[in-house]
């Protein structure tokens, strides 16, 4: 977790979530940590295993994989 999502799981570094897909991980993410909701929902990226995702929540997450949560990248 970066930092400004720690005190949405109570401090926490880190969590573990088991999900097949990053739209799954979210949904599993804001019901345990409902505080984690409208962070969520103003936009996160997620980085699995080093490839870093925001927009295809539909990617199937491999088994094991290290993620992190980071703050939504925006281009321009």
């Amino acid at each position: 977790m970066w930092g400004g999502l720690r005190p949405a799981v109570g401090g926490a570094d880190f969590v573990e979530i088991e999900a097949k897909t990053i739209r799954l991980l979210m949904t599993k993410l804001a019901e345990s940590y409902p505080k984690l909701e409208p962070l969520i929902e103003d936009g996160v990226a997620v980085s699995i295993n080093g490839t870093i995702y925001q927009d295809d929540w539909s990617k199937i997450i491999p088994t094991d994989a290290e993620i992190y949560l980071l703050p939504r990248i925006e281009g321009g």
